[in-house]
């Protein structure tokens, strides 16, 4: 009895050593995949960063350069100056829309696509 136990008890350490060498592996692949994407995400911080620098030091420009011609008025250092307001989530009207056309689409393709009726009604026959 007590051979059987020790037995049973070295194939369960094995079978948890070859558990935790996969479980290694694994972690080693998705950790290269978490390197990848934390690497391009850095590089498109810095590129957005980047390129927000020179467009506002050509806005800067701009604005010494209009203000030197004597153009220069609130409303134009406003419109200039002005963040622009796009974000990166649609607004609730777009997302419906878009719901909107996706059930259209399903709706049309299911009525283009299904068999008339005298059709099913001859099958069933």
């Amino acid at each position: 009895m007590s051979k059987e136990l020790e037995k049973r008890s070295e194939e369960l350490e094995q079978t948890l050593n070859k558990q935790l060498e996969l479980l290694k592996k694994e972690s080693e692949d998705w950790l290269k995949v978490g390197a990848v994407v934390a690497t391009g995400a850095l590089l498109a911080f810095a590129v957005v960063k980047a390129t927000r620098r020179k467009k506002q030091h050509k806005t800067q420009e701009a604005l010494e350069v209009l203000d030197r011609e004597g153009l220069l008025n609130e409303d134009i250092r406003r419109r200039l100056t002005e963040p622009k307001k796009s974000t990166f989530w649609p607004t609730l009207s777009q997302r419906v829309l878009i719901l909107g056309l996706a059930l259209a689409k399903d709706k049309i393709y299911s009525a283009l696509f299904a068999k008339p009726e005298e059709e099913k009604q001859s099958e069933e026959s």
